[in-house]
């Protein structure tokens, strides 16, 4: 028969064993969880490689086709994307909305590098397929560009992002802007991606500087203006024709008259001059009365009486 001591040793050994059991299961589960995800997320890096190896040696092949130097259908490589096909074979967590934009333009790639290669077989004219494959491998390039800095998000759900920031991201990985003939690169994946929806700064000009600043721009009557929206101003009404005035235009004739009149009554006094010259010269010859003075009498005198002595 087991005694207490022996039965509580047993037991708390079994606990032991059991948590330490636990704990490496646990980490066991952890481990392989994270080892799966490193795992997804190197097969996701890989499929952005792979697309962008295909592209390369697709452009390469353009540019060949149109310097001539390449002149047959075994010069074209058959477009393979097996990292793909094995991502999208197995089920995972991923959004597979950029998957499936990425798999249509592999079949893009690959059907338009097949009309070439029967181009090149029946000695037909290759320029119309050669141009639609440019056509693809620039939305290619625009969705590696999403897959690789914006982490395959929908052109339309990708933050605001300056142009020049797409056109250094292709300068880092080699895509100069004259890889295809005729045709400038940088500018046409900034267009492309602003056709699929994405928001890139600064927008096109839609005017030129003449024209800008030609434009009449009040801010009150611009239904964008910030803050609120404004009504346009009203047309000012047409000013009602003046008849009066058309009527009245025979009053200045009486101007004249008050004019006519003005010489007149200035023309008056005129003759009247010499007369008051004439009299103001008479005036001397005659020779003025000698007239005495009146004493002052102070405020105590008395004026004289008649019969007193001087």
């Amino acid at each position: 028969m087991m005694s207490d001591a022996t039965f509580q040793t047993f037991l708390t050994s079994g606990l032991w064993v059991l948590t330490a059991a636990m704990g490496y299961l646990a980490w066991t589960a952890w481990r392989w969880m994270d080892r799966l995800r490193d795992t997804e997320k190197v097969a996701l890096a890989g499929i952005g490689h792979e697309l962008e190896a295909n592209l390369k040696r697709m452009m390469k092949e353009l540019a060949g086709v149109a310097d001539g130097s390449v002149h047959s259908d075994v010069q074209l490589v058959p477009v393979v994307h097996s990292q793909l096909d094995s991502f999208l074979a197995r089920p995972t967590e991923v959004d597979r909305k950029s998957l499936t934009m990425m798999r249509d333009n592999y079949n893009a790639l690959g059907a338009h590098k097949n009309s070439m290669r029967e181009a090149f077989r029946q000695g037909s004219d290759i320029s119309i397929p050669a141009n639609v494959a440019v056509d693809a491998v620039i939305s290619s390039i625009a969705t590696l560009y999403l897959w690789t800095v914006h982490k395959g998000q929908m052109p339309d759900q990708a933050p605001s992002t300056r142009s020049w920031h797409v056109r250094d991201w292709m300068k880092a990985n080699q895509f100069r802007s004259d890889l295809l003939p005729g045709l400038h690169l940088r500018d046409a994946v900034v267009e492309r991606l602003r056709e699929l929806g994405m928001t890139l700064t600064p927008r096109p000009l839609s005017h030129t500087a003449s024209e800008f600043y030609a434009m009449q721009y009040d801010r009150k009557a611009d239904p964008n203006a910030p803050f609120w929206k404004r009504k346009p101003k009203p047309a000012p009404e047409p000013e009602p024709e003046l008849e009066p005035v058309v009527e009245a235009a025979p009053e200045p004739e009486a101007e004249p008259e008050k004019v006519e009149a003005a010489p007149e009554t200035l023309s008056e006094p005129a003759p009247e001059a010499p007369e008051a010259e004439a009299i103001a010269t008479d005036a001397p010859t005659a020779e003025p009365e000698t007239i005495d003075p009146e004493p002052e009498l102070g405020p105590d005198q008395k004026p004289p009486s008649s019969g007193s002595v001087h």
